[in-house]
C-alpha cells in the first residue's frame, strides 16, 4: 500500500504539471459489527473475526469466464451468496462489507441471448439483514429483486430468458436500496449476441462505486457508514473494485504492446456518474451505454457512464508503460479512484517518444 501511496502522489503530481505546462511537457469470510441502520434493519451483533482480521473484498479484474462465442441457447444456472464481511478497505483501514459470493464487484456473469437462466441466491446464515438481486437484464417484476427477498440463511430463486444483447448492472435491492449498493452490493451481466463479440486479446472487469464512512478517508481503524452522508450524497471514498488500491500491483491490469484489450466497466454508484478515462490512451470502440447491437462510437477520450449503468470499450495499445485508469471528475483520484494498466513490449518512437524534441522546418501550429 505504501507503493500505491507513493503512486497516486506521482499520478497527482503529474496532474497538477500537466494542468500548468500542457502535454507538451466459495470460502466463508469473517463478519463483523456494522453501524446501525436507521431503517430497522438493526445493528448487527459480532458474528465472527474483528475488525483487525479483516480480508481482500477486491475482486481481480481479470476473474472473469471467456466468451461465449458460437453455440446455441443453453439453460444456465448462476449461484449466489449474499455475505457480510469485514474487508480491507485502505492500508490499515476497514470495513463492514455486503458482498454477492465475498467480492466486490459480485461475480462477472456471462450468458448468451435466448439463454434460460437459473438464479438461486442464498443469504448467509451469519447475515444480519435481508438481501436480494435485481438483473437489469431481467424482463420481470423487480429484476428478480422481489423473488429472491431472503432472510439470514434463507435460498430464493427465479428464471429468466436473457433477450436483450448487452452489459448490464445488478445489484442488491433490499431497502434501503442505496445503503446495500454503497456497501458493495454490486455487479456485471454480460448478454452476449448470437455469434458473440468481436474477438480481442485481453478482458477486464471493473466497476466504480462509493463509501459513506464517519471518518475521512486517512481514517485508520475500522471505518462505521455514515447514513447522514449517504442520503445527503457526500461520499469520503470513491473506488474501483471495492477498495483503494484495487488495480494496483498484483491486480493491476496488465497486456503487452500490440495487444487489443476490453474494457467492461460498470458503476454500481449509488449515486454518482463517472466520466471513464484512461489518461495516456484513446477507446478505439466504444459500446456505448453497455448496448452489444447498436453501432459502435470510435476514438473516444471519456465515457459518461451513469449509476446503475455499464459500457465496454476496446483500445489497442501501441506503446509501452503505466497507464492511470480515473473519473475525470479528478478530485475523486484524491479520494482512492485510480487504477493502473501496466503495459510492457518494445517502444514505439513512431508512436511516441521522449527527450529532446528535433526542430521541424515545418511552420509551428498557432
Amino acid at each position: 500500500m505504501r507503493a500505491l501511496r507513493q503512486a497516486l502522489r506521482t499520478a497527482a503530481g503529474a496532474l497538477a504539471l500537466t494542468a500548468a505546462v500542457g502535454w507538451g511537457g466459495a470460502v466463508f469470510g469473517a463478519t463483523a459489527p456494522a453501524a446501525k441502520d436507521p431503517h430497522g434493519h438493526g445493528a448487527p451483533a459480532g458474528v465472527g473475526a474483528s475488525a483487525t482480521q479483516a480480508v481482500s473484498i477486491v475482486r481481480a479484474p481479470t476473474d472473469l469466464p471467456g466468451p461465449i462465442g458460437r453455440r446455441g441457447p443453453q439453460r444456465l444456472r448462476v449461484d449466489l451468496e449474499t455475505v457480510e464481511i469485514t474487508g480491507q478497505l485502505d492500508d490499515g483501514t476497514t470495513y463492514q462489507y455486503w458482498t454477492f459470493n465475498r467480492k466486490v464487484p459480485g461475480p462477472f456473469v456471462r450468458v448468451r441471448v435466448g439463454d434460460t437462466v437459473d438464479v438461486v441466491m442464498k443469504n448467509h446464515e451469519d447475515s444480519v439483514v435481508q438481501h436480494n438481486v435485481d438483473f437489469h437484464a431481467v424482463a420481470g417484476p423487480g429484476g428478480g429483486g422481489m423473488a429472491t427477498e431472503a432472510m439470514a440463511g434463507e435460498t430464493k430463486g427465479f428464471t429468466f430468458k436473457a433477450l436483450n444483447p448487452g452489459l448490464y448492472v445488478y445489484h442488491c435491492a433490499t431497502p434501503m436500496v442505496a445503503q446495500h449498493i454503497a456497501n458493495g452490493m454490486y455487479g456485471l451481466i454480460l448478454v452476449e449476441p448470437e455469434g458473440g463479440l468481436p474477438k480481442v486479446d485481453r478482458e477486464f472487469y471493473v466497476m466504480q462505486g462509493e463509501l459513506y464512512t464517519e471518518a475521512p478517508i486517512g481514517f485508520k481503524g475500522k471505518q462505521e457508514e455514515s447514513f447522514d452522508k449517504l442520503v445527503n450524497e457526500r461520499p469520503e471514498y470513491f473506488v474501483f473494485n471495492g477498495a483503494v488500491g484495487a488495480l494496483s500491483g498484483a491486480n493491476a491490469l496488465k497486456a503487452r504492446v500490440g495487444e487489443t484489450i476490453r474494457l467492461f466497466f460498470g458503476v454500481g454508484g449509488p449515486n454518482f456518474t463517472s466520466s471513464f478515462h484512461v489518461i495516456g490512451e484513446i477507446f478505439d470502440k466504444v459500446y456505448p451505454m453497455g448496448s452489444a447491437t447498436s453501432q459502435v462510437v470510435n476514438n473516444v477520450q471519456t465515457v459518461t457512464v451513469a449509476p446503475g449503468g455499464a459500457m465496454f470499450a476496446d483500445m489497442k495499445l501501441e506503446v509501452p508503460g503505466k497507464y492511470l485508469l480515473v473519473d475525470h471528475a479528478l478530485s475523486r483520484l484524491q479520494k482512492g479512484l485510480v487504477g493502473f494498466l501496466e503495459v510492457t513490449g518494445p517502444a514505439n518512437p513512431a508512436i511516441f517518444s521522449t527527450g529532446p524534441v528535433k526542430l521541424s522546418k515545418a511552420p509551428a501550429s498557432k
